[in-house]
């Protein structure tokens, strides 16, 4: 009766070793909340010192925090806030999002769209990276066929939780205003900024009426 149960363990223990998964990091999954806010055109340091330093004096206030990183490349920035393991993830979302509202008022206005978050898990990373050159288009262009053409391809394909543009490169126009010209004709940094908007503005110009449809 004991060699057989022996027996049995041994042959079980054998069958089971080789079943059991191997993994180099322990699955956890700590509360880690991304943020990302974006404004085309800008520069690293100045989304750096113009949209991640407000945000990371209105995260520090936040309870739990054990660590903040953010990185800022040409137009986005990317702060990754992890809570300790005690923490809720849903309360602090809703910490963080509050703390976005308050940092509102101190960002560039000209940023298209307020920093968004999302819950993340810091154990996921990419494992397919694809690079894109060229050296006949522009790199706006490249970058816009990947956003519009390969990303809508790409996200149908089974098993793909998220793509991203590492880093984004939209087109955009910096101007750069002479100080003494503009002093001598008496215009302001603001009439510039004022100009530049007003010759950017999208407006429906008319319809045209065909035989099946209107067009604006």
């Amino acid at each position: 009766m004991t060699l057989l149960v022996m027996a049995g363990i041994l042959i079980f223990g054998v069958i089971s070793h080789d079943k059991l998964p191997i993994n180099n990091l322990p699955d956890v999954d700590f509360p880690t909340i991304s943020v990302t806010a974006k404004l085309p055109g800008a520069s690293p340091e100045v989304m750096a010192s113009t949209i991640a330093t407000p945000l990371e004096k209105q995260f520090s206030s936040i309870a739990g925090i054990d660590s903040m990183v953010s990185t800022s490349t040409l137009g986005t920035t990317t702060i990754n806030l992890q809570f300790s393991l005690e923490r809720n993830i849903d309360a602090a979302a809703q910490d963080v999002g509050a703390a976005i509202t308050a940092a509102m008022g101190v960002l560039p206005q000209t940023m298209p769209n307020p920093p968004t978050y999302k819950k993340v898990n810091p154990a996921d990373m990419g494992i397919i990276f694809i690079s894109l050159q060229t050296d006949l288009l522009p790199i706006s262009v490249l970058n816009d066929y990947a956003e519009n053409f390969l990303i809508p391809h790409l996200s149908q394909v089974p098993g793909v939780a998220d793509i991203d543009i590492v880093p984004p490169q939209k087109y955009a126009v910096r101007v750069r205003v002479n100080p003494r010209a503009m002093a001598a004709r008496q215009i302001g940094i603001n009439d510039v900024a004022d100009a530049i908007q007003n010759s950017n503005v999208s407006l429906p110009g008319g319809t045209l009426n065909g035989p099946v449809g209107t067009y604006t």
